[in-house]
């Protein structure tokens, strides 16, 4: 039976963490230990306004304390102050030089050249033990990031496979549960037919780095519609309603209880959820990578609703999940430690997407490539209004004037126009990604 307490907490869970930062803000204005957690708090809630205000608040009660400064930094990035935002990660790195998360995002954030770069600190600071493997992967990355704005693809390719090496160990990438999550998705038939109508949502998913945050930010560009983020809400409450007793919120079990899930509660739980971050707008954006796996249950709970998955080349997407860091104790995310285990990724991916394209009504599901979008903006930009349901509006076109905070590593990216800068770069990786090619090739999905 489901946890009436536990689904009672998830839709309430914006609410209150807003509630709880608020409350400690105006409680405790000089508190520095207050003042950090409200912060994390708006941060975790998308509201990177309040998040900066929480973090400046905190560094003035607490000047030079580098775990401040290292958030001050990342919530001023996300919200597109990226001068701003170095400036606080420099200042965390002069308070501890050790801090290698913060030395990551400043390189990632910065051209790094020849006469200008932190080569001989970072290679220092790599070795020696590392239990859990997070410094020698940001590390890792960061000097592979310099190594790529040299131009030394070789280098910063060892340097990639160097930065993996001990997450891979610990966070073993799990062939066999991939595929049977694959099947378990395509296996799975929700019933349709009833759900909570409201037309509200708009689910954009993909694997990461696909270029989903480049079609959250044209969606939000519209008048009638607002970005949500990432927000975990539907796949949580889905696996609080299956009555599913794993751990994992996505795997076999849950569903394989799709027929006994109340898909109209799960619809009206949902919109409740969000409440507190979309207020009263006519549509939202919610950008969870991996509702792609649930296509079918959104529709089946919000039967208006409109489902897009973005597809990316299939190198290209191996590729730039390989660069990722996504610093999170996360089974979903095992497969960017080892290239094979990316490619083996992308094609239990693929298998999803071409199910749903089968089996999905196309006017609530749509598969988009991002090389179309960027080959045919104009044209694929309005099939994609329209699919939404939106009047046209010029403003998608100029999305990178959208003013909104972005908190994926994509938040450079999307304040730039459209460009076609990503696409096809993994040809200069040349022969540095036959262990990906190859299982690609084996797939039938490259040539």
């Amino acid at each position: 039976m489901p946890d009436e307490a536990e689904i009672d907490k998830l839709v309430k869970r914006f609410a209150m963490m807003r509630a709880l930062a608020a409350r400690a803000v105006a409680e405790n204005p000089d508190d520095a230990r207050a003042l950090f957690g409200a912060g994390v708090a708006y941060r975790l809630t998308g509201d990177y306004a309040a998040a900066i205000d929480a973090f400046e608040r905190a560094d003035k009660a607490q000047p030079n304390a580098a775990a401040i400064l290292f958030e001050l930094g990342l919530v001023r990035e996300y919200a597109g102050r990226f001068e701003a935002a170095a400036k606080a990660y420099e200042r965390a790195l002069a308070a501890d030089p050790a801090h290698f998360k913060a030395r990551q995002a400043l390189v990632q954030l910065q051209k790094q050249t020849p006469e200008s770069n932190s080569i001989a600190l970072m290679e220092a600071q790599f070795s020696g033990p590392d239990e859990d493997g997070w410094r020698t992967n940001h590390l890792g990355h960061a000097l592979a990031k310099t190594y790529e704005d040299f131009g030394d693809v070789e280098r910063s390719f060892a340097w990639l496979t160097r930065a993996k090496q001990r997450r891979r160990a610990l966070a073993p990438y799990d062939a066999a549960n991939e595929e049977a999550l694959a099947d378990a998705v395509i296996a799975a038939t929700p019933p349709m037919g009833g759900g909570h109508r409201s037309s509200e949502p708009i689910f954009v998913s993909g694997l990461p780095r696909s270029g989903t945050t480049l079609v959250d930010r044209i969606l939000s560009s519209h008048p009638e519609v607002m970005s949500a983020g990432e927000i975990p809400n539907f796949a949580a409450l889905n696996k609080k309603l299956s009555g599913s007793p794993t751990r994992l919120t996505l795997d076999p079990d849950t569903l394989s209880r799709a027929g006994a899930i109340d898909y109209a509660r799960l619809g009206k739980l949902y919109i409740d959820s969000t409440r507190p971050l979309t207020g009263a707008a006519p549509r939202f954006v919610d950008k969870a990578p991996s509702t792609y796996l649930l296509a079918a249950s959104v529709l089946a709970a919000l039967p208006d609703a409109r489902v897009i998955a973005v597809r990316r080349h299939p190198l290209d997407s191996v590729l730039s999940n390989y660069k990722q860091i996504f610093p999170l104790e996360d089974r979903y995310y095992d497969y960017v430690y080892d290239l094979e285990a990316a490619a083996h990724k992308f094609v239990q991916f693929d298998r999803v997407l071409q199910h749903w394209r089968r089996t999905l009504p196309p006017e609530r599901f749509m598969l988009l490539q991002y090389e179309d979008l960027v080959a045919d903006q104009e044209a694929v930009t309005r099939r994609l209004i329209a699919f939404a349901g939106l009047p046209w509006d010029d403003r998608c076109l100029a999305f990178h004037k959208n003013a909104a905070g972005v908190g994926t590593p994509s938040a450079a990216q999307v304040r730039a126009p459209m460009n076609a800068a990503a696409v096809g770069r993994f040809a200069k990786y040349g022969a540095l990604l036959d262990p990906a090619r190859r299982v690609l090739e084996n797939a039938g999905l490259v040539l």
